[in-house]
């Protein structure tokens, strides 16, 4: 390659790739950026008082020649040396121009003998960003057509390529390497505008408190991208004005001074500025942010209590009741461990009677009765407290003297309920005691025996079976009824009562107490049989052909069993026919005894059963045995069953009879149920179901929305024109709608007579007013109410003329039928009016 340079600067520069032509590329390349970059630098330093204008390090055009391969007159074809290594291109950014501007010169060796096209490209030329830079095709100079961004892209890297008009090849291309020289345009930015921090009061000088960080978008290898840091102010200036200091490169702000408290100042606020050119504030820009610091708090107040003393009262037997309010001061933050008490008594109350709980709002300590004082025992207490915090006092911190005070409380004296010494109060005695005995003394002590001197009076409570009383001065119990074990009122021997004893103090107090009597069990109670009722075979097995009986008895050992299972001697058909044998002491066999037959039916069998109380008693059972026939798995048949019951052989026939004709007359009701059901379906009616129209609904209030929305046949309303359909109905069948065939009934005929003078005034006068009515409208308009078909045998109504003067011819009432007969006799017939 051949270089070419107006500028002995840029000439030193790229003397170094011609000397280290075997040494790494890139090396070489970051060496010379920095070279170039120093050159511009010391050029701007130079026209600092221009600096405001940007102007780029600018040197004279190169002219780049294409390596490869050449024709040499006297040596012929042969391969030239190693090619020179092309060095990178710098521009600076924001140039402002004018553009577009020269960069570099490429031409080929061959360009005097042929002609040569020159072309780019890569990013910037034929790729995106396009056109950012472009050649002369003819004289192959480069140009960049804009100002670069170094920020949006530092380098540009292209190739260059010369053909020949026909488009081929004539020089390999070569690569171009394109960077942009960086320029301080921006400023150092922080990620916050307020950044916050902490540390803890009286903290030594050099400890961290927080980092701040900016950053600056220009080159960091260069001065145009490193930031340095200071702090401009401290807010507040107490206790010295530079608490704080900041590291110049890394951002972290550390103290400098002791002398931190927050029960003094318990925030600050530091402006921190970061300026890029390494802090040179002439030609570096700035920026700055805000950084609070909250001092924390430590444990470095011990809490102290308002007064060495205090005092308080409280009622004996008296439970959670805040007794004295002890307060104390605590300089540290409120609510937090450091702030919150924590109170504990030392001395003065050996029993545990106090606590003292503090109070989450205010921090005072409550003392609080858990354990009831007795005013006969403790009059007042003395107690010692000592209050702390949750959290332990900091290194070097020492307790106050008013960490510690005395707590005096005073008992007060009330009316004690009396209570029972021994309360429940067990006693035993046998049942069946009589009344009127008595049983125990059951009193009460009274606690107030310093200053009050009272009477204690009893009474009863609950007493369930209402057996006992009290006698109201000494407690005396007294039985009123017979005690009973076995009555429901006693649960597992123990009958339960509870009495009551009552001061005459002001107020009055009670107490209650508990009578527990167990009651020893006599014999007074005969066993019994059970079960009352059962079954066995006439004739079957003997283990089939008996009954298990078993005895039960109110009383408890030994007034029960074992038991004594006999039969009485009378009747004598009861040995004769049964017998009965003890399977152990609470159990018995009942049966028939061998080849004894009975028939069918319920016998009542007595049986005497003693207990082994000393005397023994005994009760006499009858026990109810149906004797049945059996099937081979000795179940009573259905017949057994009945005979059992006492039913006869007759009776019996006489039940099947009965059933047997009951359900025959059933039978017979529902055949002819059927068969009169048949017959009315099969009987003819006399007017065809279709036809006839009586049983039809017919609605006249419902208005429909003309002919065409009627879904109904039209035809059916029409006047026939013949009879013919009506002539060949069958016999027996007609409609009543239809005018009949058969001979009109011939009535007298009555005498011609003039037309009753009122009636035809009446409708002359009628006929006047509606002609002479504005408002009414014409009797020849066109007023449909139905559409009956078309056809009709009668005339036309609108020939007639309400006003006519002339006199009317009612004959054709005659050939309307029978049911205008009337009509035509009135009007018609005559020629006298």
């Amino acid at each position: 390659m051949l270089w070419k340079t107006r500028q002995e600067s840029i000439l030193q520069v790229h003397a170094n790739f011609f000397i280290h032509l075997f040494t790494s590329s890139e090396q070489k390349y970051q060496s010379d950026r920095q070279l170039c970059n120093n050159v511009c630098f010391d050029e701007e330093r130079q026209v600092a008082e221009k600096k405001e204008k940007n102007e780029p390090c600018r040197a004279a055009p190169l002219v780049i020649t294409f390596p490869g391969f050449g024709l040499n007159s006297s040596e012929g074809l042969r391969r030239r040396k190693r090619d020179w290594v092309i060095p990178p291109i710098n521009v600076a950014e924001n140039s402002r121009g004018p553009f577009p501007q020269m960069l570099v010169s490429i031409r080929s060796d061959q360009d005097q003998d042929i002609s040569i096209r020159y072309s780019i490209t890569g990013v910037g030329a034929d790729q995106p960003p396009n056109e950012v830079f472009n050649i002369d095709p003819v004289l192959g100079k480069m140009f960049v057509t804009k100002p670069l961004d170094r920020e949006h892209r530092s380098s540009y890297h292209l190739r260059a390529h010369a053909v020949d008009m026909n488009g081929n090849q004539v020089e390999n291309p070569i690569d171009l390497y394109i960077f942009v020289i960086d320029m301080n345009d921006n400023r150092p930015e922080f990620k916050n505008q307020v950044y916050n921090g902490s540390v803890d009061e009286g903290s030594k000088p050099g400890t961290y408190v927080m980092h701040l960080s900016a950053f600056d978008a220009d080159d960091n290898t260069t001065a145009n991208g490193m930031v340095r840091y200071r702090i401009l102010s401290q807010t507040p200036h107490s206790p010295i004005p530079n608490m704080f200091t900041i590291n110049s490169e890394t951002g972290d702000i550390v103290t400098v001074a002791p002398g931190l408290d927050r029960e003094k100042v318990s925030q600050y606020t530091i402006i921190v500025q970061a300026t890029d050119m390494e802090g040179n504030l002439n030609f570096g820009l700035s920026n700055t942010a805000t950084a609070i610091i909250t001092v924390t708090d430590i444990n470095d107040n011990p809490p102290m209590l308002t007064s060495r003393t205090f005092s308080g009262e409280v009622p004996e037997n008296r439970v959670d009741v805040v007794v004295a309010n002890l307060t104390v001061i605590d300089a540290d933050q409120p609510h937090s461990p450091n702030w919150n008490a924590i109170y504990r008594i030392i001395s003065g109350d050996p029993s545990g009677h106090f606590t003292i709980r503090t109070d989450p709002v205010t921090n005072d300590g409550m003392v609080t009765v858990v354990k009831p004082v007795d005013f006969e025992m403790n009059r007042a207490f003395m107690l010692t407290v000592v209050v702390s915090n949750q959290a332990h006092l900091a290194s070097g911190i020492q307790s106050s003297l008013q960490s510690t005070a005395g707590v005096t409380i005073s008992v007060q004296d009330v009316n004690e309920a009396p209570y029972f010494p021994t309360n429940p109060k067990h006693i035993r005695f046998e049942e069946g005691v009589p009344a009127g005995t008595s049983l125990t003394t059951f009193s009460a002590a009274d606690p107030d025996r310093l200053q009050m001197q009272q009477t204690i009076r009893y009474s009863k409570l609950n007493d369930p079976a209402d057996w006992l009383s009290i006698n109201r001065t000494n407690g005396q119990i007294v039985t009123t009824a017979m005690l009973d074990r076995e009555s429901i009122y006693v649960k597992n021997n123990i009958y339960e009562a509870t009495f009551l004893a009552t001061d005459n103090g002001f107020p009055a107090a009670s107490g209650t107490g508990t009578l527990q009597i167990y009651l020893i069990d006599i014999n007074d109670n005969p066993p019994a049989l059970i079960p009352k009722e059962s079954q066995i075979c006439e004739r079957m097995n003997r283990n089939v052909n008996s009954v298990n009986i078993t005895a039960a008895d109110a009383d408890t050992d030994p007034n029960a069993g074992p038991f004594v299972f006999e039969l009485p001697n009378f009747p004598t058909s009861i040995r004769r026919n049964w017998t009965i044998s003890r399977i152990n002491g609470d159990y018995a066999r009942l049966g028939l005894r061998y080849q004894i037959y009975l028939e069918p039916g319920m016998y009542e069998v007595p049986v005497i059963v003693s207990d082994s109380g000393n005397p023994p008693l005994s009760n006499r059972s009858l026990i109810k045995v149906k004797v049945c026939p059996c099937d081979e798995n000795g179940d009573c048949t259905t017949l057994g069953a009945v005979a059992a019951a006492g039913l006869g052989t007759g009776a019996i026939i006489s039940i099947l009879i009965c059933i047997i004709i009951l359900l025959s007359m059933v039978l017979l009701f529902v055949v002819w149920i059927k068969r009169r059901e048949k017959e009315r379906q099969t009987k003819q009616l006399l007017i065809d179901p279709e036809d006839d129209v009586r049983d039809n609904i017919l609605k006249y209030d419902e208005e429909g929305g003309g002919e065409e929305d009627q879904d109904y046949d039209l035809s059916q309303l029409q006047q026939p024109d013949s009879l013919e359909h009506i002539i060949s109905k069958p016999p027996g069948v007609r409609r009543v709608d239809e005018r009949p065939i058969i001979p009109e009934s011939q009535y007298p005929i009555r005498p011609v007579v003039p037309h009753p003078g009122d009636i035809g005034d009446f409708i002359h006068e009628g006929l006047r007013a509606a002609d002479n009515d504005p408002t009414a409208p014409p009797y020849d308009s066109l007023l449909v109410f139905d559409y009956e078909g078309s056809g009709s045998t009668a005339g036309s109504v609108s020939s007639l003329n309400s006003s006519s003067t002339g006199d009317q011819d009612y004959d054709y009432l005659n050939d309307w039928g029978p049911r205008f007969k009337k009509l035509a006799d009135m009007y018609g017939g005559g020629d006298d009016d």
